[in-house]
């Protein structure tokens, strides 16, 4: 492969980036590269800059120094025009954020008909099949107060992809579920790896990270302490902080109270 078409194989390029809040920084010189169809998961302990991570990647933070490159535009770029570059990455955060005076079809067409300027009966169509993508038919007129946590969050991945995004970004995206509705959620997650779509997740789900990513990275206090394939970096970890971050989350009952 050339030079030239292995940089086009990448969908996101992190390079040396830095994030400071006030005299605390909260990463300190992340590298990361994911090639298009890939499933990248961040593990770590809490605070140790996953979600700004994510965040700095669709520039919902400003990174205080490195670039950020997504589809070929460089987001950090001070003249890029971040509203078009942003339309091509969907974000799925941790609590939903759906309109709750809203039923679920509004809640799907609202950006596709302001942002990509979609007629009503397009952006509906478009709303109607990502429901069915999610397991959802028939819950269009639902208000998102008639849905189990689960459903709002599976309505959050629909109405993302209701964009036709290249990128898909999930921030912990079953935190706030009870246990027995993470299932659904993850379903969905691994039907769209399927699929081929490009993620990069923050997980805890240590099992949907061992059985879906391509490749995991582990970050504790802002740096990247270890990355490769999910049966290196979960099943055989190198690194003493990885093994132990690993031990407390997948045997809980040796954790402290």
């Amino acid at each position: 492969m050339s030079t030239a078409a292995a940089e086009s194989d990448i969908a996101v390029q992190v390079t040396d980036l830095h994030k400071s809040f006030g005299p605390v920084e909260v990463l300190r010189g992340i590298d990361l590269k994911v090639r298009r169809g890939e499933v990248v998961c961040i593990i770590g302990p809490s605070g140790s800059g996953k979600s700004t991570l994510l965040r700095c990647v669709n520039v919902l933070e400003e990174p205080t120094a490195g670039t950020v490159v997504v589809d070929g535009v460089e987001l950090t770029d001070p003249d890029v025009d971040i509203d078009a570059a942003r339309r091509k990455i969907g974000m799925v955060f941790q609590s939903f954020n759906l309109f709750s005076h809203l039923n679920v079809m509004n809640n799907l067409t609202v950006a596709q008909r302001k942002v990509l300027k979609r007629s009503r009966e397009d952006a509906e169509k478009t709303g109607l099949a990502n429901l069915e993508r999610v397991g959802l038919a028939g819950r269009e007129n639902a208000m998102p107060a008639q849905l189990s946590g689960g459903q709002q969050q599976r309505v959050a991945i629909a109405r993302a992809l209701s964009m036709d995004p290249d990128v898909m970004l999930f921030d912990e995206p079953t935190s706030a579920l009870d246990p027995e509705l993470v299932g659904d959620v993850l379903g969905v997650m691994r039907r769209l790896a399927d699929e081929g779509m490009t993620m990069l997740v923050v997980t805890h789900e240590m099992q949907f990270a061992r059985e879906v990513a391509d490749k995991v990275l582990f970050m504790d206090a802002g740096v990247v302490v270890e990355e490769g394939p999910p049966e290196q970096v979960i099943g055989k970890p190198r690194e003493e902080r990885t093994r132990t971050f690993l031990s407390r989350v997948l045997n809980p009952t040796h954790v402290d109270q």
